[in-house]
């Protein structure tokens, strides 16, 4: 009688200790999977870079290259009242959000690269494009955009364009505020200054596109004006330097102290590669970005 119990009592002792490991399993290839799909860094390219500019491939080209995202363009400017783009359309727009569910490609902002030589303090159509591009945030669901104060509003070159710029910026950073969203611009100020030029906007939803390229190219640390810069003003980065080779192989980036000084901030958010192409083979897009896309994983991600 008590060997039969005992042998009754090991079966449920034995079917109770299967079945927790069994849910330990599962359990943890389940947060494994959650932390895969919820990184802490994301990395993205830029569509306008890979060629594709906001055109449906660039979906599928940077699921090859196998990167999280784009950072997907509102199009051509010129002379134009606004930008040429597709996303006002309904059907084309979800066209797009379609081929991001399809691919698993997320949308990491929606970038204004026209300004990279128009004037955001001279063009008279200002209200009218920032309106676009917000529309296309909300209807993409996507909370940042990207705007370069470019060669035309270049603060170090023609500083008399300040009071414009900021008093653009500030309504800009109303409109974006009333859909929970972010204008992130990029400058050609050190991280001090762009952090003074932040504070004197005044608006939590004007902040920071921080570019690798603007301190190297101009001698400063990156991580020190990260540093400086801080969690509160920084939107998204792109992470990327001038032409010249691959990322992994420019010593004047320094990738392991950038993320320990990101995790040291607490940041969290997308790194978007713009450039850092091999200059021997700068029209090669798949060995470009692929290697770039890699890099970053590995440092950033573990992978």
């Amino acid at each position: 009688m008590k060997n039969s119990n005992f042998k009754r009592n090991l079966i449920k002792i034995t079917a109770i200790l299967f079945t927790a490991v069994i849910a330990g399993l599962f359990n943890s290839c389940a947060t494994s999977h959650l932390s895969n799909k919820n990184e802490r860094y994301k990395i993205a390219v830029c569509d306008w870079m890979i060629l594709k500019r906001q055109k449906l491939g660039s979906f599928a080209l940077a699921s090859e290259i196998k990167a999280d995202g784009i950072e997907l363009d509102m199009g051509g400017l010129g002379n134009r009242l606004t930008f040429d783009s597709k996303l006002g359309d309904p059907i084309e727009r979800q066209k797009f959000l379609d081929k991001s569910k399809e691919l698993n490609v997320g949308i990491s902002s929606i970038a204004m690269s026209g300004f990279y030589a128009q004037s955001f303090a001279k063009r008279e159509s200002i209200t009218l494009m920032i309106e676009d591009c917000i529309k296309a945030m909300k209807n993409m669901n996507v909370k940042v955009a990207y705007l370069p104060l470019g060669t035309e509003s270049d603060l170090n070159k023609k500083p008399e364009l300040r009071p414009i710029l900021i008093e653009r910026l500030k309504w800009a950073g109303k409109q974006v505020g009333k859909i929970g969203g972010v204008i992130a611009i990029e400058t050609s100020l050190n991280a001090t200054e762009e952090k003074e030029l932040l504070e004197e906007i005044g608006s939590k939803y004007i902040k920071s596109s921080f570019n690798f390229a603007n301190a190297v190219d101009n001698g400063r640390d990156i991580a020190t004006e990260l540093k400086i810069l801080g969690k509160k003003h920084l939107a998204q980065i792109h992470a990327s330097t001038t032409d010249k080779v691959w990322l992994e192989n420019d010593k004047a980036v320094d990738m392991p102290k950038i993320k320990k000084t990101l995790d040291d901030m607490n940041w969290s958010g997308w790194l978007i590669i713009e450039r850092s192409r091999d200059v021997t083979q700068v029209h090669n897009v798949k060995a470009n970005y692929g290697a770039n896309v890699a890099y970053l994983k590995r440092i950033f991600q573990n992978k």
